[in-house]
């Protein structure tokens, strides 16, 4: 476990950072907790997890999918009702799951739509796919008007293939081609990662985008307006000139659940934390950097902002930072302002400038534990890798002195839950001190 976030922990945290939440009825049925969970009990408890395709003839990588409807819990305690993209024929996940290939690899994805409506899957940033076996093209209605960016499975168990080569790497959404403004809306998106030739431990084909493969973490931000979801669960229409998010998620949650382990057992249809679990730099033990891959499914700009570090952006929409000659363009960024549409791909690191310790110590007066408020994440003493005991029934979540830094988006009026403060995109950076101890067994 990355916090140990419990159900119990979770209400906790809740309960301490919520005003009483807005009513609203967004759903006639509670989540369902029975059944196929979208969590397999193998996924490691922080960073990408990515999904296995099948192989087929001739090496080809082939996903099933299949969408779904289902609930998920939002922060405020309302539930929601979405469409979603699952793995294999699984159970309602949301958001779909992250497909995973090799640059090169020839994809396969076979579409199974339960909805009652035609519904595809459109890959932004591939080249020449093919629906059934021939180019993909746009559909129209007889006014000519485009109806669907690609070819869409009939509803209520239509089937379509799409097949495509994985011809360069990067980070790349995928999402529903048809009627977008409902369905990638209701929840038909995932993402899509490729990587290189050189290697998955590299952003692109270029030596200096190395990372951490052991510090990959996923930042996919999406978007929710209730009473569109209520509509389309009722099976009536709406007036997309209405359309006003009320809900923003980070990986299909919102704070606190969205630092919460991967396939945490009380969110069993939001199986993706995205809580960042790292190390601190150093030259000898720890010189790779982390890797974050940002993806914006919403309609507005998202400036998510990693406090702690500026990040390096090393490449974007399935593009390196380099101009025409390979020359170096990436940028350092202290905000990630990704716009609609749009993937970012990041290396950051975290410094311990000035390595404080008891044997070096803050130049300022630390107040007494009795004195001071204490944090749900504090350790009792501002030294990574110490712990101190903490007054009589004062609980904390910190293991073996590790530091948590914020993460958030800067558009503060989308850190909320219709209205309920500090709920929204939100989530950790967790440094763990250097060398073996038992924040990592």
């Amino acid at each position: 476990m990355s916090t140990h976030l419990t159900r119990s922990s979770r209400l906790r945290l809740v309960a301490a950072s919520l005003p009483v939440a807005a009513l609203a009825t967004l759903g006639s049925a509670a989540i369902e907790q029975t059944g196929a969970s979208a969590a397999p009990s193998s996924m490691p408890p922080v960073g990408i997890v990515c999904t296995t395709p099948e192989a087929g003839p001739g090496g080809q990588k082939i996903f099933n999918i299949t969408t779904r409807t289902g609930y998920i819990s939002l922060p405020d305690g309302n539930t929601a009702f979405m469409w979603g993209y699952s793995s294999g024929f699984d159970a309602f996940q949301h958001p779909g799951p992250v497909l995973c290939v090799n640059e090169g690899d020839s994809v396969t994805v076979i579409l199974h739509n339960t909805l009652p409506d035609p519904s595809s899957i459109a890959f932004p940033g591939q080249t020449d796919v093919l629906a059934d076996g021939v180019p993909a093209q746009l559909q129209r209605d007889v006014d000519g008007l485009v109806t669907s960016l690609t070819d869409p499975a009939p509803a209520d168990g239509g089937t379509i293939t799409y097949s495509f080569t994985a011809d360069h790497p990067g980070t790349f959404l995928y999402e529903s081609g048809t009627n977008p403004e409902k369905q990638v809306r209701m929840g038909l998106f995932g993402a899509l990662i490729v990587r290189p030739a050189m290697g998955a431990d590299h952003a692109y084909n270029r030596a200096d985008t190395q990372f951490n493969a052991d510090e990959e973490f996923m930042v996919l931000l999406s978007e929710i307006d209730p009473y569109q979801h209520q509509r389309v669960e009722q099976g009536r229409a709406f007036n997309m000139n209405n359309y006003h998010p009320r809900y923003w998620l980070i990986n299909g949650r919102g704070f606190p659940d969205s630092i919460a382990d991967n396939g945490a057992s009380w969110l069993p249809t939001q199986p993706y934390g995205a809580l960042a679990q790292i190390y601190g730099y150093d030259a000898t033990d720890h010189p790779l950097p982390g890797m974050a891959r940002y993806l914006n499914v919403g309609t507005e700009d998202y400036p998510f902002h990693p406090h702690g570090n500026n990040g390096l952006v090393v490449g974007r929409d399935g593009q390196p930072l380099e101009n025409a000659g390979g020359n170096d363009l990436s940028m350092e960024k202290f905000a990630i302002n990704i716009g609609p549409g749009q993937t970012w791909d990041v290396i950051f690191r975290w410094y311990d400038a000035e390595d404080y310790s008891a044997a070096n110590p803050v130049p300022v007066t630390v107040p007494d534990l009795s004195n001071s408020s204490i944090g749900t994440f504090y350790s009792g003493t501002p030294y990574l890798g110490s712990k101190k005991a903490l007054p009589p029934g004062v609980q904390t979540l910190n293991q073996c002195g590790e530091f948590y830094i914020i993460s958030h988006n800067h558009a503060l009026f989308q850190i909320t839950s219709w209205g309920a403060n500090m709920t929204g995109p939100i989530t950790y950076m967790r440094i763990d001190p250097p060398g073996s101890n038992h924040c990592r067994s």
